[in-house]
């Protein structure tokens, strides 16, 4: 149903590592929902349906990621428990978690949550949310690149790196989206869920939004160079990048380095969070993906090239990586590398 009453206010955090495209692109697509549309089609009917406006810790003039210019609209000690509270991308390192930092930021949103406010985060905004406590022993996404960092630093929280939104209470009021501009299915999320998924659909129109119904797996990259001081576990990693197609690739890389099978794969586990057998199976995909989009390979030949003499098991285990076929992978991504080849 159309929104018929007050514009809703939406306050869109910034900080010092907030991405500047994040920002005002929500503030942006957000600011013109309900009029953008109908000026185009010579429509006269229409009202701004959502008031987004910028906070900060302070109302202070600061440069957020990439040098980009800020002017607060309001600190945070001028306003409590906005209708929606943004926390946007923000330009982190894969081992940043912010705990160290923004402590009087973060009491402020919990006290937003607990006064009733809906919080949304899209790509790392997720990190800060983490750092509240508010996703402890609830499922949130980010974008896939900081799994480790939640595996390590927020135990707690349930990470689920392939949607690319997730609400993570049951009430609705926490929803965290995925990577980068996953902002895009937020705003479309936010609009329809405030306003009304007719005019999320016409705000889709007019910027040419594209909701990413495949979510984040075909994107990620499922093997990481994750830091630790193991150097068993490092000399396996080395050994299994020249010989993961083998067909004893497990065995082999447990003769290698020269302990008890038990004991390599609980080191393996707890300084990449991953066995080893999924990470024979995460080099091998990984390769597939790169034949895909580089070549016309038969996917049969393929997943023999990969170390699968079953191609049916190759497309059962790619897809489980991926989320998507073989021959949907190729379709997705081939004519990208292809222009840019």
């Amino acid at each position: 149903m159309e929104n018929t009453d007050r514009p809703i206010t939406a306050l869109v955090l910034a900080i010092p590592e907030t991405a500047g495209s994040a920002l005002y692109g929500m503030v942006d697509v957000l600011a013109a929902a309900g009029t953008l549309w109908r000026e185009l089609v010579g429509e006269s009917d229409g009202r701004q349906l959502i008031v987004p406006k910028i906070v900060s810790p302070s109302r202070t003039p600061f440069r957020c990621g990439n040098g980009i210019p800020v002017s607060p609209d309001l600190a945070i000690d001028e306003v409590s428990a906005p209708d929606i509270l943004i926390l946007p991308e923000m330009w982190l390192a894969p081992t940043d978690d912010v705990k160290d930092r923004y402590g009087d930021l973060k009491d402020w949103i919990v006290r937003c949550y607990d006064q009733g406010s809906t919080v949304y985060t899209a790509c790392s905004g997720s990190i800060l949310l983490a750092s509240t406590g508010l996703l402890d022993g609830r499922e949130a996404t980010s974008h896939w690149g900081y799994q480790d960092l939640f595996r390590c630093s927020f135990p707690k929280v349930r990470f689920n790196p392939a949607p690319n939104l997730v609400i993570s209470d049951l009430s609705g009021r926490l929803v965290t989206a995925g990577g980068t501009t996953s902002w895009h299915d937020l705003a479309l999320h936010i609009i329809a869920r405030h306003c009304s998924p007719g005019e999320a659909l016409r705000i889709a129109k007019v910027y040419l939004l594209k909701w990413h119904g495949e979510g984040q797996l075909p994107f990620q990259s499922l093997v990481r160079r994750q830091p630790h001081a193991d150097a068993v576990v490092r000399r396996a990693e080395q050994w299994l990048a020249e010989n993961y197609v083998r067909d004893n690739a497990v065995s082999g890389v447990v003769e290698t380095c020269l302990i008890p099978e038990r004991s390599l794969k609980r080191r393996f586990k707890s300084a990449t969070g991953q066995s080893l057998i999924e990470y024979v199976q995460n080099l091998r995909i990984e390769e597939a993906k790169r034949l895909l989009e580089n070549g016309d390979t038969p996917t049969d030949e393929i997943a023999a090239m990969v170390g699968y003499e079953n191609p049916a098991f190759f497309r059962r285990i790619f897809k489980r990586g991926t989320g998507l076929t073989p021959g949907a992978y190729r379709r997705m991504f081939k004519p990208v590398s292809s222009r840019i080849a």
